[in-house]
């Protein structure tokens, strides 16, 4: 064995045949002639995370040279030990590595000096009763998966209820034991000792261990991730299908991103509530107030399908995952399934006992929901056999609902300014946000994580002349569906009487854009809520809804009052210049803009 003094000051032995690593760690102190820092920054942190950088991408040859002439090392023996001990399953060992305490078969170990205790080295809030506990749940789990019953329960006993944790958790882990290993591993959603849930818990007690001990996992990669993001954030008008290089510094040119009418669709008959793209990008379907759903090839823009059987005025619409099917919503209290490839209604929802304002699918392709404002039936799982699913018993007027795209969360906002957040699996509320304002519409980003919500002032100032309500800016809210904070507001464009859809844009869903009652679009950086485009659209009237292109991030489309349906795409885009007011038509001698328009309620505001 070799005694090692450690740059900290403390000690700890390690073994001269101790395989090398690259995961994380500590350095032996060696007399260096190189400068301390490199570039303002401290040279073993940079040499450590090279080493560990190098193992990360396979070179694991440069890495052990690197690490021979720098004298540095990513991991110390006690934290490569300790991760053995975890990755192999040897409990008391990984606790002895962890704690310094004393195995209880007496046995030997590697201990490092912590401020008068002996172990790993832990970050200041660091629960460190909570750390063994999730060590001991570890062992008991694999316990019971190998049926061992009975020192599975001596180590509930006497290993994790002294610990004075959770009772409720307690509980639950004692009903456990009449578990078979499959139950076990469903009901917990655990893949068991030779599944992934060994490295989860490295990973998760890591996140306790002071970095400069045990540098957390791919620690180079997340810092390169940290400086495109950094750089994205400055960049307004960011909007590439690619990753910014590492090379330069990145910031995208404002004629790259897509301000200009390219197209102006007038094949609606009366005023445009609802627009989306295919998930493929290769169709656009759209809706409103003539009662008919209009879906464009848009490789030509030209009209696939009119699809019609509504008697009312159709608010909204949404493609099918696969883009196979889409449901139209109306104000006739039905929803309807088309089947994309014929144009054909394959299914009518007329459960309804008002009219049907929104409707969201599953991830699977096979359930939906649909909800409406009045009825015993408000909020409806369906299958595509038109059997009901499931109803959701609420005595709240369903303004609009999403299913998240990982199928684990429904969010539904209610027209009384409440959001509810449920359990798409179990059915279950989950939480309930209460806001002050009024909401008209609700999204979820891709990553399952954000939603996006309009907000319209429930009380409008009065002009004292007109003794008409005054128009006011509103906001967009972005809510983190985790922990229900809002995260970001974006100001600006005015809503109050109608329903204004809001959506993510751009290539990593960076820009946000709303349409506006003022007759404009306006588009936000995302990242840090700068409005950076104001566009003059859809006049007179409202612009009442905005679609990215999922396929092309070069590409939206917006629906107004005026009948129309504008493409939006960058300056040097000449596809379609020359079909430019393709089925326009002249609007002339129409009422007064939003005369009428939906708010769910005929000439009632929201």
């Amino acid at each position: 064995m070799v005694h090692v003094t450690l740059q900290m000051g403390h000690d700890y032995r390690r073994s001269t045949k101790l395989p090398f690593r690259t995961s994380n760690g500590f350095s032996p102190h060696i007399s260096r002639t190189q400068a301390p820092t490199f570039f303002g920054h401290d040279r073993e942190e940079v040499t450590r995370l090279l080493i560990q950088g190098l193992g990360d991408l396979g070179y694991h040859g440069a890495a052990e040279r690197l690490s021979q002439e720098s004298g540095y090392e990513v991991e110390s023996p006690a934290v490569a030990a300790f991760r053995h001990a975890v990755l192999q399953g040897e409990w008391s060992e990984a606790e002895h590595l962890l704690f310094g305490s004393e195995p209880p078969d007496g046995g030997g170990g590697i201990s490092i000096s912590n401020g008068g205790h002996y172990g790993l080295k832990f970050k200041d809030d660091a629960d460190l009763d909570h750390l063994r506990f999730r060590l001991r749940e570890q062992k008991y789990l694999e316990l019971l998966e190998m049926k061992d019953l009975g020192s599975a329960l001596m180590v509930l006993r006497q290993e994790l209820t002294p610990l004075n944790q959770d009772k409720e958790k307690l509980h639950s882990l004692s009903s456990l034991i009449v578990s078979s290993p499959e139950e076990l591993k469903r009901n917990l959603k655990w893949d068991g000792a030779m599944g992934r849930s060994r490295s989860n818990l490295l990973h998760e007690l890591s996140r306790s261990i002071s970095p400069s001990v045990m540098i957390p996992e791919h620690r180079l990669a997340v810092l390169l991730d940290q400086i495109k993001h950094a750089q994205i954030a400055k960049c307004l008008y960011h909007n590439p299908s690619t990753s910014p290089s590492l090379f330069s510094d990145h910031m995208c040119d404002r004629s790259q991103f897509p301000l200009r009418t390219i197209l102006e669709l007038g094949e609606n008959m009366d005023e445009v509530y609802s627009l989306e793209f295919s998930h493929d990008g290769r169709k656009l379907a759209t809706c409103g107030k003539d009662k008919d759903v209009l879906v464009y090839d848009t490789t030509s823009f030209q009209v696939l399908h009119r699809l019609m059987g509504h008697n009312d005025s159709v608010p909204y619409l949404t493609w099918s995952p696969d883009d196979s099917k889409l449901i139209s919503c109306s104000l006739d209290s039905r929803a309807k399934v088309w089947d994309m490839a014929s144009g054909q209604s394959i299914l009518t929802i007329n459960h309804h006992d008002a009219a049907v304002t929104t409707a969201s699918w599953a991830p699977d392709g096979q359930t939906f929901l649909t909800g409406s404002l009045h009825g015993s039936n408000r909020l409806c799982l369906w299958s595509v056999e038109d059997q009901m699913v499931h109803s959701w018993q609420v005595d709240y007027r369903v303004q609009d609902c999403v299913v998240s795209p990982n199928g684990q969360r429904l969010v539904v906002i209610s027209n009384e300014s409440q959001i509810f957040v449920y359990n798409f699996i179990t059915r279950e509320e989950e939480y309930s946000i209460l806001l002050k304002d009024k909401m008209t519409c609700i999204s979820i980003s891709k990553d399952s994580r954000y939603m996006l919500i309009n907000m319209a002032p429930k009380f409008k100032p009065m002009d004292k002349e007109s003794d008409k309500e005054i128009g006011v800016p509103c906001e967009i809210q972005l809510i983190d569906i985790e922990t229900a904070e809002i995260t970001r507001r974006f100001l600006g464009q005015y809503q109050g009487h109608y329903i204004i859809r809001s959506s993510f844009g751009g290539a990593d869903e960076n820009i946000v854009l709303s349409g506006s009652e003022d007759s404009k679009i306006y588009i936000w950086h995302r990242e840090n809520g700068t409005l950076i485009e104001t566009l003059e659209s859809h006049s007179p009237g409202c612009v009442n809804a905005v679609a990215w292109n999922p396929a092309n991030p070069c590409m939206f489309a917006s629906g107004g009052d005026d009948r129309r349906v504008r493409i939006w795409s960058k300056e040097n885009n000449n596809s379609f210049t020359s079909r430019r007011g393709i089925g326009s038509r002249s609007s002339s001698g129409r009422g007064t803009a939003g005369l009428g328009r939906a708010s769910y309620e005929p000439s009632a505001a929201i």
